[in-house]
């Protein structure tokens, strides 16, 4: 049954997103706002083929704040990194700059208005990652970064990326971690199954903590349903 509910959902929801992704080029002409709305009519497509597809419904813990903050979230699978792009108002993600590299995507990642992170972290890399944020925060837009780097399995506690840290100093924001709980039904490969998407959002942290108090709380809070 499962398999056929996950068939089902990639003919109904992959097959309409290969028309609406080629449109892309095309909206984003019109800026970024116009893109971003674009972007949430197919999160929303998304959120409702899962649920009544795939049987996959969303729970929210806690309070999701107001005003411009920085998000840090746990990664384990596609749902989140779009249904939160929706929850919390189209904010600017973190994204890989190999990413921002993909002919024609990456120009409309940049119209959408995410932030580019170098790797190499140099004071160059830092400037250009800073520049990107503040014109998302002049929008009035959060920022939003999956700090372990990458996708991970469910238990798995990596430690978190450089880049988190840098932002946070230079950003000077509130941070709210945001624990998830999303691989038990939808993992990397293989067959979805139906269940229940947990996000919790935790306490926020006032910004000026220092790098490894700031870290601990960070890697605590999005980790608070792992385990």
């Amino acid at each position: 049954m499962n398999l056929l509910r996950t068939l089902a959902f990639s003919i109904f929801f992959y097959g309409l997103s290969v028309p609406m992704v080629l449109l892309v080029p095309f909206v984003a002409l019109l800026g970024g706002d116009a893109l971003r709305s674009y972007a949430m009519g197919w999160v929303a497509l998304m959120r409702w083929s899962a649920r009544w597809i795939l049987g996959i419904r969303v729970k929210i813990e806690g309070e999701i704040p107001k005003g411009p903050v920085l998000f840090a979230g746990k990664h384990e699978s596609l749902f989140e990194a779009l249904e939160l792009s929706r929850l919390l108002g189209s904010p600017a993600t973190v994204m890989k700059r190999e990413l921002a590299r993909i002919p024609l995507w990456g120009w409309a990642a940049r119209r959408y208005g995410v932030i580019i992170v170098n790797r190499t972290a140099n004071a160059s890399a830092l400037r250009a990652m800073m520049k990107d944020a503040q014109a998302a925060l002049k929008q009035g837009r959060s920022v939003m970064i999956f700090p372990e780097g990458t996708r991970v399995k469910p238990g798995e506690k990596p430690e978190l990326r450089s880049g988190f840290a840098g932002l946070y100093r230079m950003l000077d924001l509130p941070v709210v971690p945001i624990a998830v709980k999303s691989g038990h039904v939808w993992p990397k490969h293989g067959i979805k199954r139906p269940g229940v998407v947990t996000f919790r959002f935790e306490p926020m942290i006032p910004p000026g903590l220092p790098r490894a108090e700031a870290e601990a709380r960070v890697h605590a809070g999005i980790n608070a349903l792992n385990g």
